[in-house]
């Protein structure tokens, strides 16, 4: 009879501990105030541990859904960050390219239906899609998974995706999906690269559309890189913000026809320092509202409308990358762009993702290997 090693019982329990500490250390980091404007915010962390995580929704009851690129969505509730959720279909996680954004249907505390995106497998290729599914009771596992839109023409590129969704007031979604790394792909009306577009929640083109397209589900195009889309609760417009290459980020209000200009006009450059297209401005090609150069990256787009930051209210919020900080634009009433702050630079990592939660508080993910979910408060208030 083999005798109990006392020291497997030892183990075990040191396992226990370290699965425990890994679980709870990141809400017990103490929260830390930064000046933003006249403005004292607290940052304080809701959990760590997070692979490259790319989006965040609040739950009805205050948890979190978040997305982690390689292919997993868990939620998160009192700090702790649960097991990943089964019954996600097959996921390309190549370059850029894996499980993506993540958006609640507007009913979502009734139906718990959820639309996601991520880079889709297809033979040796990969293309940008879209599903609808219903989170589980036991939240658990997602059910119902149908994927509702593939872009056409995939590729074997691991870049530009886009991924982000909004949905409006009628139920329909917005989504942006960048060039694939071929910039020509976003002029091609035949391509769904490099376009906005807008479907019903059951895949199928919206109605409000232009007509007459060679792709109805396209609503504008010319875009680089959409990652970031948002519209305003205010006015229900819509806002893109999207990679430039060596500069040329922009913020758009893309509008239902209009082409953006990439690749023919842009406020950046090439990688390799070449101009890009016939310059900043040409005939039949929008403006943006407002560009960056040198590039920030931005990686998403939310607009403030929340009762904590009143001096913040119709501000645009940009998470960056490559400076790995928040910024706020400001907004006049009269829909202009007024004066640019950076909040958090070089703080917390490269800022994948901002949204404004329903109590008026901010949350950032960071797209870090131990990448964080973060919540901004006014300081006093959290």
């Amino acid at each position: 009879m083999k005798m109990p090693n006392p020291f497997d019982k030892i183990a075990r329990l040191c396992v226990s501990v370290v699965a425990l500490s890994v679980a709870t250390s990141a809400s017990a980091e103490e929260p830390r105030e930064f000046r933003a404007g006249d403005v004292t915010i607290e940052v304080a962390t809701v959990a760590g541990g997070l692979e490259h995580p790319w989006s965040v929704e609040v739950l009805p009851d205050s948890a979190f859904i978040v997305t982690e690129r390689p292919g997993r969505m868990r939620i998160v509730r009192n700090g702790e960050v649960g097991r990943p959720l089964s019954g996600l279909p097959p996921i390309a996680a190549v370059g850029q390219g894996g499980l993506l954004d993540v958006a609640l249907a507007a009913d979502f505390s009734q139906s718990r239906q959820l639309f996601f995106t991520a880079a889709t497998p297809s033979e040796s290729r990969q293309g940008t899609g879209v599903f609808s599914a219903r989170l589980s009771r036991d939240e658990s596992r997602l059910e119902d998974v149908r994927r509702i839109f593939l872009m056409n023409k995939p590729t074997g590129a691991g870049q530009h995706f886009g991924s982000r969704i909004a949905i409006a007031a009628d139920g329909s979604l917005f989504l942006g999906i960048g060039d694939r790394g071929d910039p020509d792909r976003a002029q091609n009306p035949a391509d769904h690269a490099g376009k906005i577009l807008r479907i019903n929640a059951d895949g199928t083109p919206s109605s409000a559309n232009p007509a007459g397209q060679a792709l109805p589900e396209v609503w504008s195009s010319g875009h680089r890189n959409p990652q970031g889309i948002v519209i305003d609760p205010a006015d229900d417009r819509l806002f893109t913000v999207e990679h430039g290459a060596r500069g040329g980020d922009e913020i758009n209000a893309p509008e239902a026809g209009n082409n953006y200009g990439w690749p023919v006009i842009s406020y950046g450059k090439h990688y390799s320092g070449a101009e890009i297209g016939i310059g900043q401005s040409a005939d039949g090609y929008e403006q943006p509202l407002h560009y960056w150069d040198p590039s920030i990256a931005p990686g998403s787009l939310a607009i403030y409308r929340g009762a904590m930051f009143p001096e913040w209210e119709g501000d645009f919020l940009v998470a960056a990358l490559k400076y790995q900080l928040i910024a706020r634009i400001e907004r006049n009433d009269d829909g202009s762009i007024g004066s640019e702050e950076r909040i958090l630079q070089g703080e917390y990592g490269r800022i994948r993702d901002v949204k404004v939660a329903p109590d008026g508080s901010i949350l950032l993910v960071t797209d870090e290997e131990d990448g964080q979910l973060l919540r901004i408060t006014r300081a006093g208030e959290s």
